[in-house]
């Protein structure tokens, strides 16, 4: 499949490159976002930038890069939460009785408070394992009315790069199609909701004095009606919130 692009577009299991030819093209992409259009800071250290849609894809592509101390998170502590089973983790949660942090990083389901690292994903459902590295998932998410329930199935690949003197892990996530009568009982286990559709790839990055690079390039559709003009406007802005919403959910683990 030397024509494969990572796009928006849902693949049928059946259908899916080899894992190193995903994770060669998203390899591609993410040192193309190095000449994207550079957008706003946000949360002091957490850059942005994006591309305009093209011919081969089905939504604009945006990505954030931020770069962490030890004192934030090291490498070990990054690849322990996103390279391994990243679509529980990013649903999982850390109760407490008091509120230290912000306000606006927290999903309020009862009393204690409840710290997420996705607010919005409520369940995952791990469909199939494919390989050691590869697996499908189903993600559920919660929205505030009149804003109804997405279901984002995808497969999940990573790849951790230990050759170089510089440790780089890299996690891809890819839209999966099972409508076909050959994945049935797979789809019988999604949760029902409208059917979204998102393409990702993130890396994790040694660089020197301890220092991690956090870089993360997506492109997707919510589904449904909500306009594109919307979610767009809005996109650069909601993957940079990710950061710090892992970041206190991390340390909330450790307390």
């Amino acid at each position: 499949m030397d024509n494969f692009e990572l796009t928006i577009t849902a693949l049928k299991p059946a259908a899916l490159p080899s894992e190193e030819i995903i994770i060669t093209t998203a390899t591609r992409l993410i040192e193309s976002t190095s000449t994207w259009k550079q957008g706003k800071t946000y949360h002091t250290n957490v850059k942005t930038c994006h591309r305009p849609k093209g011919p081969a894809d089905g939504a604009p592509w945006h990505c954030r890069i931020s770069e962490h101390t030890p004192t934030e998170a090291t490498f070990d502590q990054f690849w322990a939460k996103l390279g391994e089973d990243k679509a529980l983790n990013e649903k999982e949660s850390e109760s407490h009785t008091t509120c230290p942090w912000h306000a606006n990083l927290l999903t309020y389901e009862t009393s204690p408070f409840i710290y997420r690292f996705i607010p919005e994903i409520k369940e995952v459902v791990k469909l199939k394992e494919v390989s050691p590295t590869a697996s499908i998932w189903a993600l559920y998410y919660t929205f505030t009315p009149p804003v109804s329930p997405r279901v984002f199935t995808v497969i999940q690949i990573r790849h951790l790069d230990t050759a170089s003197a510089k440790r780089k892990g890299m996690i891809v996530s890819l839209p999966i199609d099972l409508s076909g009568p050959e994945d049935r009982k797979l789809a019988a286990l999604e949760p029902e909701g409208v059917r979204g559709r998102y393409v990702s790839v993130e890396t994790i990055t040694e660089l020197e004095n301890g220092i991690t690079e956090w870089r993360m390039a997506t492109s997707s559709t919510p589904g449904g009606i909500i306009p594109s003009f919307v979610v767009e406007s809005s996109m650069d802005s909601k993957i940079a919130s990710d950061v710090p919403h892992f970041l206190t959910w991390l340390h909330q683990l450790s307390q």
